[in-house]
């Protein structure tokens, strides 16, 4: 269950202040679907992102949440793992794999490091723990939005014979297509828009992960081995993804 502040009723919620309820029919205003099969949980969170002026969308089951997302492409999901139908696990693949882009936050009484290692490795751009803070929650879908609202500075970029188009989530490579994972696709891209300037491991994992306490910098060393292996010529010697030893990597188109 969601841990309560100690000057608040039991729900929680009541006293954040409630925000101009009408905004949520604005189509500019960010649409959060929750996917959560306790109903007390579910309708606590759907308080929550209401009173910060979002429009929510519910739902309790795995295969329904996969329904909506694919019906109505939300700007963020809110993810429970212990889902009747599909498990968590698959939701988040298959949510992924029809719209890499949009941030998914993953709630879960697991605390296990694998757990959480298996959930990013799948596309998920957050994890928190139950029993969680609301305010922590709100902090990280504010900003998981932000990155990924993030205007680049190109919607198509290119380096020897690759050619990436971010708005189609393509990557081409001597004119044939390059299968990218969700989280290599948004490290190719954090790397092209910070192009010719070191990025350390930790900015990578703030920026691209969204996880700041992640168990080990180890899963950014990897990503950018996989890039290597797809889009350097000689993935040994690499020319565009550089190590810079101690600090982090640089990308050089």
């Amino acid at each position: 269950m969601l841990r309560v502040a100690e000057n608040t009723p039991s729900s929680g919620f009541q006293s954040i202040p409630q925000k101009l309820g009408f905004r949520s029919s604005s189509p500019s205003v960010d649409r959060i679907l929750v996917v959560e099969d306790d109903r007390a949980v579910q309708r606590a969170l759907k308080r929550l992102f209401e009173a910060e002026g979002y429009a929510v969308q519910t739902v309790a089951d795995g295969n329904l949440a996969v329904e909506m997302f694919r019906t109505t492409v939300p700007s963020a999901v809110v993810l429970d793992l212990r889902l009747p139908g599909i498990p968590g696990r698959e939701v988040c693949s298959e949510l992924k794999k029809h719209s890499p882009t949009v941030p998914i936050i993953v709630l879960s009484a697991a605390s296990d490091v694998s757990d959480k290692v298996l959930l990013l490795e799948l596309g998920a751009d957050d994890y928190v723990t139950k029993p969680f803070s609301p305010r922590e929650l709100l902090a990280r879908v504010r900003a998981a939005l932000r990155r990924t609202t993030r205007p680049s500075n190109t919607e198509k970029f290119s380096f020897d014979d690759i050619h990436i188009d971010f708005t189609k989530m393509e990557v081409l490579r001597e004119g044939k297509p390059v299968a990218l994972t969700a989280q290599e696709f948004k490290t190719l891209k954090f790397m092209a828009q910070n192009a010719e300037r070191v990025i350390t491991r930790d900015e990578l994992l703030n920026e691209v992960w969204g996880y700041h306490n992640y168990p080990s910098t180890r899963t950014v060393d990897n990503h950018i081995l996989k890039l290597r292996q797809k889009l350097e010529k000689d993935p040994a010697n690499p020319v565009h993804f550089r190590t810079v030893h101690g600090v982090g990597y640089k990308f050089v188109s």
